[in-house]
C-alpha cells in the first residue's frame, strides 16, 4: 500500500468514527428530554420532602424565630401520643373495611355484568348505574351524602318509614356510627374502580377453559374457584395494594363530611397531620407525622412494585 493510500484510509477512519464530543452529546440527549420532568420532580417532590424531614428534626419551626435541632424528639412525641394511636387505629379500620368491600362488590358486579344470562340492554343500563359514583368528584360525593344523611334527609325518611330508626338520626355526628358512615360513603364511591378492572380481567379469560371444565363436570362454584379466581389473582392483588395506598391517604372525603369528629372517632392519619399543622400550628410535629405516613406509603409502594414485577 502506498503512502497516499494509507493516508486516505486513516482519514476515512477518522471521518467514520464519531468524535468524543459527539458521543457525549448523543449520550446526553435522553437526559435532555427527561430534564423538564426531572426538574418538576425535584422542585415539587424532592425538595419539599427534604424540607419536611428537616423540619421534623427541629423544634418550633416557622412559628418561632429560632429553631433548634432535637433529633427524634418529635417522632417520640407523635408515636406516644394517644391521638396518633387513635388516628392509626381508625385508619387501619377504615382502610381494611373499604378495601375488602371494594373487592367483593367490584367482583360481584363485574361477574354480573359479564354474565351471558343478562341481556345486552340490561348490562348497558347496569354498567352506567354502577359506574356513576366513580364519575363524581369527592366534593360532590361529600355534599351529596351529607344531604342524604341529614336528620331531615332521605335516609332517615326511608328508615323511619321501615321502622328501622325512630326520629331524626344524626349519622355523621353520632360517635358510635360516624366512622362506619364515612367508611360506607368511601365504599360507595370507590367500588366502580375495582368493578371496571375486574370486568376487563373477566373478559380476558379464555372461554375454552370454562368449556373444558364444564365437559369435565365442574359446576359453577368449582369453575369460579379453579378458573376465575386464579386468572384474576394478579389483578386483584395489584388493585388491592393500590386501593390500600389511596384509601390510607384519604383526606378530602373525611374532612368534608365529619372533619375528623365527633370526638376524634373519624380521625385518620391525614386529618391528624393536617390539624397538627393548621389548627395547633405544631409544624414540627406535623412534619414528623407526615414523614411517618410517607414511610408507611413507601412500604406499601414497595410491595406494589414487587407484585407488578412478579406479575410480569
Amino acid at each position: 500500500m502506498s503512502v497516499t493510500d494509507a493516508a486516505n484510509a486513516s482519514r476515512t477512519r477518522r471521518v467514520r468514527a464519531p468524535s468524543r464530543g459527539r458521543r457525549l452529546t448523543q449520550a446526553l440527549v435522553p437526559y435532555a428530554y427527561l430534564s423538564p420532568t426531572l426538574i418538576l420532580l425535584m422542585v415539587l417532590m424532592v425538595i419539599p420532602i427534604v424540607m419536611v424531614v428537616g423540619y421534623s428534626l427541629m423544634d418550633a419551626v416557622i412559628t418561632a424565630r429560632e429553631s433548634h435541632f432535637i433529633g427524634l424528639g418529635n417522632y417520640v412525641e407523635i408515636l406516644t401520643s394517644s391521638k396518633f394511636r387513635t388516628a392509626l387505629a381508625n385508619t387501619f379500620w377504615f382502610v381494611a373495611i373499604s378495601v375488602v368491600a371494594h373487592m367483593l362488590l367490584g367482583l360481584g358486579f363485574a361477574m354480573l355484568l359479564n354474565s351471558e344470562s343478562v341481556s345486552a340492554v340490561t348490562r348497558t343500563v347496569f354498567r352506567t348505574l354502577f359506574v356513576l359514583p366513580w364519575l363524581l368528584t369527592v366534593a360532590i360525593i361529600a355534599i351529596l351524602w351529607r344531604l342524604l344523611l341529614n336528620p331531615n334527609g332521605v335516609v332517615n325518611a326511608i328508615l323511619s318509614g321501615l321502622g328501622v330508626v325512630s326520629g331524626q338520626h344524626e349519622w355523621l355526628a353520632d360517635p358510635d356510627i360516624a366512622l362506619a358512615a364515612v367508611t360506607f360513603i368511601n365504599i360507595w364511591s370507590g367500588y366502580p374502580f375495582f368493578m371496571i378492572s375486574i370486568l376487563a380481567g373477566l373478559q380476558g379469560i379464555p372461554k375454552d377453559l370454562y368449556e373444558a371444565a364444564e365437559v369435565d363436570g365442574a359446576g359453577p362454584i368449582r369453575r369460579f374457584w379453579s378458573i376465575t379466581l386464579p386468572q384474576l389473582r394478579p389483578i386483584i392483588i395489584s388493585m388491592a395494594l393500590l386501593d390500600v395506598i389511596w384509601t390510607s391517604q384519604q383526606f378530602a372525603l373525611i374532612w368534608m363530611t365529619t372533619g375528623g369528629g365527633p370526638l376524634d372517632r373519624t380521625e385518620v392519619l391525614s386529618t391528624f397531620t393536617y390539624k397538627l399543622a393548621f389548627s395547633e400550628y405544631d409544624f414540627s410535629g406535623a412534619s414528623a407525622s407526615a414523614v411517618i405516613v410517607l414511610i408507611l406509603s413507601m412500604i406499601l409502594a414497595f410491595f406494589y412494585v414487587r407484585s407488578q414485577q412478579v406479575r410480569e
